[in-house]
């Protein structure tokens, strides 16, 4: 009899890309996908806890599941990622959710297969590994990828920032890289087997090597993928503006399969508050790396992350986002309240900030970022633009794909066109939507 597996995931591009390496682990022990949470002999949820609303989510559907687990005893339910991570948050689990077969954390993903194994052994199996100095295990590409022709490749894991709102250097340890020549015959593997469009991940890829004291850097790997001359993209994420220097621009530069769109987390524009969020950085130091940026790369497109409500953030300092916001001219941002994370300094620091305040700031920020957003899409109109196929929405009937600055271009196709490059003229623009005609080569 066939045996099924439901993931559910939360948070960030590599808690995607670890969820297809959890699809990997469980295809090779004989289990196929199902879409449907019913038909699961296996549920494996791969959490998040960047932000209270993620951990909630996480907890409400882990929680949703006692009464399938009543009807099917049978059914294993496992729950990993950043969240159970936390410190004392697996005896939470454990004392919350009883019914909860296999917990896992971020250090020990791979070891999934034979905690699955124990199962059948033990009642209960709960493992999480306090951190990690090298890439052990972690380097092996186990993946089962579903994101054709797009695909994700960690170049490094771990975080030494220390940002005293975020949670990250706790739950995922410090900064271990990845030797380039493994990552390298990662990419190539992808490239020879068709896909277009590689992103590399780390939480700050600008620090690439600084834990092998310098022998390869960030820039240099990229020099080194792009001695592959063929036809892709190449993107990266996420870079912290304090490592993101000259050498990293003209590597951007020169290299034409690397997309002109830079995602440069800015988080505040109140030097105050940068200052007390530990970033290490000033507004002004910011703007000069924008503007080094646009002399390398004139047409290159911004994008940021924003947040609001930092404690004892005044209306000034948020002025001074706003403010940043426009002279920045971000092609779009992704915009969050503060949420305090237990463990971190800011979690303890006096003048946390009023709901209802947040609430008020975030609603005026996100009308400026979307007000940007949607100048820079009208600006599309009539242009020609070229987008790499990803998918085919049926409820639409449109093929669907994305620029080089992550702009979403919808068209209709009698063609299969996924995993094609396709130049379209912008007939209508709408939010970071852009809808076309396909330009006949």
């Amino acid at each position: 009899m066939d045996k099924h597996y439901y993931i559910v995931t939360y948070g960030c591009q590599m808690n995607v890309h670890e969820s297809e390496k959890i699809a990997g682990i469980l295809r090779g022990l004989g289990y196929e996908e199902t879409k449907e949470e019913e038909k699961a002999d296996i549920i494996v949820f791969n959490t998040c806890c960047i932000r209270e609303n993620a951990e909630n989510h996480a907890y409400g559907n882990i929680g949703a599941l006692k009464k399938l687990k009543r009807a099917r005893p049978e059914l294993l339910i496992a729950v990993g990622g950043c969240m159970t991570q936390q410190e004392g948050a697996a005896d939470r689990l454990r004392k919350k959710f009883p019914f909860v077969d296999i917990v896992f954390g971020t250090h020990n993903l791979e070891d999934l297969g034979r905690l699955i194994g124990l199962k059948s052994k033990k009642k209960k199996v709960v493992e999480i590994v306090e951190g990690k100095n090298s890439v052990d295990g972690e380097d092996n590409d186990i993946s089962y990828r579903t994101s054709y022709p797009n695909a994700w490749v960690n170049i490094m894991y771990g975080c030494n920032n220390f940002c005293t709102y975020c949670i990250v250097p706790y739950v995922r340890g410090r900064e271990r890289s990845r030797r380039p020549e493994n990552i390298l015959a990662e990419v190539n593997a992808l490239l020879d087997s068709g896909y277009k469009e590689i992103t590399l991940l780390g939480q700050n890829v600008n620090s690439y090597g600084n834990d092998a004291g310098g022998a390869f850097t960030f820039p240099s790997l990229l020099r080194d993928i792009c001695k592959r001359k063929e036809k892709f993209r190449l993107r990266f994420m996420t870079s912290n503006p304090k490592d993101f220097g000259e050498d990293l621009i003209r590597a951007v530069a020169e290299n034409e399969q690397i997309c002109n769109l830079i995602h440069l987390p800015v988080q505040a524009g109140s030097d105050r508050i940068l200052r007390l969020m530990n970033r290490k950085y000033t507004a002004a130091e910011y703007l000069k790396k924008v503007e080094l940026l646009h002399k390398y790369i004139p047409d290159c497109q911004l994008t940021s992350d924003l947040m609001v409500g930092f404690p004892t953030e005044t209306e000034e300092d948020f002025s001074e986002t706003l403010r940043l916001v426009k002279e920045a001219g971000f092609s779009t941002a992704f915009t969050f309240v503060y949420s305090p994370r237990s463990g971190t300094k800011a979690a303890a620091m006096e003048g946390q900030i009023p709901d209802e305040v947040k609430k008020e700031r975030i609603m005026r920020l996100v009308e400026l970022v979307n007000a940007q957003t949607r100048e820079k899409s009208a600006a599309y109109a009539g242009k020609t633009v070229e987008i790499l196929c990803e998918d085919y929405d049926e409820k639409k009937g449109l093929y669907l794909g994305r620029d080089e600055y992550g702009r979403m271009g919808y068209f209709t196709s009698e063609a299969d066109r996924v995993g094609e490059f396709v130049k379209l003229k912008i007939d209508e623009t709408s939010g970071v939507s852009l809808f076309g005609t396909i330009v006949k080569p």
